[in-house]
C-alpha cells in the first residue's frame, strides 16, 4: 500500500473534526510516524498533508486563515450533493470556475446552517450524501438532501427516548417517529420553480412529509403564490432561511458552523430569519419497506436504516453524527491506543 493510501486509512481517526482543535503539521507527523508500515521523512509527510489538503476526496483539510489540520467534512461526496442547491446557469451556478466554487461555498454553508438550526429545535436531521455522484442524477428525484427524524416516544424530544410510550407504540402497531424528507434550494425563480416542487415531492414520496428548505427569502409575489399553491394542492411544505447570497458568503466555513457551541449558533441565527410559506400534510405514514429495499442498493439509505434501527434496539435517542462517530470508534484501530 502507497503512503497515500495509508494516510487515508490513518488519518480519519487522528484528527479532529472541528477546525479550532486543528493539530499542527509538525504533530500530526510524529502522530502519524509510528503508524506507517515504512519509515518515511519529515518532508515526504508534509509534502503529502498538502497536496492531500488540496485534494477533496482526502480525510485532510488545512485551517484557511491559520495553521493546522482538521478532518475534512466537504468531502467529493459532500460537494456532489451541494451541486444539488443550485440549478447551471441560474445565476448562482456553472459559470467560471470562481463562480461555481462561489456557489458550491454558499450551498455547504447553507446545509450546515439547515441541519444545527434543525439540531437547536430538538429535530435530528440525517444528510444524503453519497447518491449524487455525476452518473446517478435521477438519483435527484428519488433521494431527498436531509432526511428528519422526529421521534414521538417521548413529550419533550430532548428528554431521550420514553421506554414506555416506546412500548405502547409497539403494542398499537404505530410507528414511533416521524420522517420529513427535505430537499435544500439556495434560491427560487420562475423557470425552475415548478422542477424545484416536483423533486421535492418526488423524493419525499416515502417520508411522512416533504419540505423545500430555501435560502434566500421568497419576495416576488407572483413566485409566492405558484408556491403556495403547489404545496396546498400537493401537501409538502415550504420554509426559507431569507438569507441573502452575500450573507453566507460572510459567513464562516462550512467545518466551523458545524462544530460551533450553542451559544454561537445562537448569535448566527440572528443573521436569518426562519419563514414558513406552507404548511406540510401530516396525514400519511412512512414507507419502512422502501428504505430497507433501498438500503440494500444505496449507501445513504442503508446508514439511515442502521442509525434508526440501532436507536430502536438500543432505545435510545443519539444524532446521525454520534451514530457515526460511534461506529468510526467501533471499528478496532491501533491508531487510537497510540493518541491515548
Amino acid at each position: 500500500m502507497n503512503l497515500r493510501d495509508q494516510l487515508k486509512e490513518i488519518l480519519p481517526d487522528i484528527l479532529p473534526r472541528n477546525p479550532a482543535q486543528a493539530i499542527k503539521g509538525t504533530e500530526l507527523i510524529e502522530m502519524v510516524k509510528h503508524l506507517l508500515k515504512q519509515d518515511y521523512s519529515d518532508a515526504t509527510l508534509r509534502y503529502h498533508f498538502s497536496i492531500m489538503s488540496c485534494d477533496p476526496s482526502s480525510p485532510i483539510a488545512k485551517v484557511e486563515q491559520g495553521q493546522g489540520y482538521y478532518l475534512r467534512t466537504a468531502t467529493i461526496h459532500a460537494i456532489n450533493s451541494a451541486r444539488n442547491l443550485f440549478h447551471a446557469g441560474d445565476g448562482t451556478g456553472e459559470g467560471t470556475g470562481a463562480e461555481l466554487g462561489l456557489a458550491l461555498g454558499r450551498a455547504s454553508k447553507f446545509r450546515a446552517v439547515v441541519r444545527r438550526y434543525l439540531e437547536s429545535v430538538r429535530q435530528y436531521p440525517f444528510t444524503f450524501e453519497e447518491s449524487f455522484s455525476a452518473d446517478a442524477q435521477s438519483n435527484r428525484w428519488r433521494v431527498p438532501d436531509l432526511a428528519v427524524v422526529d421521534w414521538l416516544t417521548s413529550e419533550s424530544a430532548a428528554a431521550g427516548m420514553d421506554k414506555r410510550k416506546l412500548e405502547v407504540h409497539r403494542r398499537l402497531g404505530e410507528s414511533p417517529l416521524r420522517i420529513t424528507a427535505v430537499k435544500l434550494r439556495l434560491a427560487l425563480d420562475h423557470a425552475t420553480v415548478l422542477e424545484d416542487l416536483y423533486q421535492c415531492l418526488s423524493a419525499a414520496e416515502w417520508a411522512n412529509v416533504g419540505e423545500l428548505i430555501v435560502a434566500a427569502p421568497i419576495e416576488d409575489p407572483g413566485l409566492a403564490e405558484e408556491v403556495s399553491r403547489f404545496a396546498s394542492r400537493h401537501g409538502i411544505g415550504v420554509i426559507s432561511f431569507g438569507l441573502a447570497e452575500d450573507v453566507l458568503d460572510d459567513m464562516p466555513e462550512t467545518a466551523v458552523v458545524e462544530n460551533m457551541g450553542a451559544r454561537e449558533f445562537e448569535s448566527l441565527k440572528n443573521f436569518f430569519e426562519v419563514r414558513r410559506h406552507a404548511v406540510p400534510a401530516t396525514d400519511r405514514a412512512h414507507d419502512w419497506q422502501h428504505i430497507v429495499g433501498s438500503a440494500a442498493i444505496n449507501p445513504d439509505f442503508a446508514r439511515f436504516e442502521s442509525w434508526i434501527s440501532r436507536c430502536l434496539l438500543e432505545e435510545s435517542v443519539i444524532s446521525a453524527r454520534e451514530f457515526e462517530d460511534l461506529d468510526r470508534a467501533a471499528r478496532p484501530k491501533v491508531v487510537q491506543e497510540h493518541v491515548a
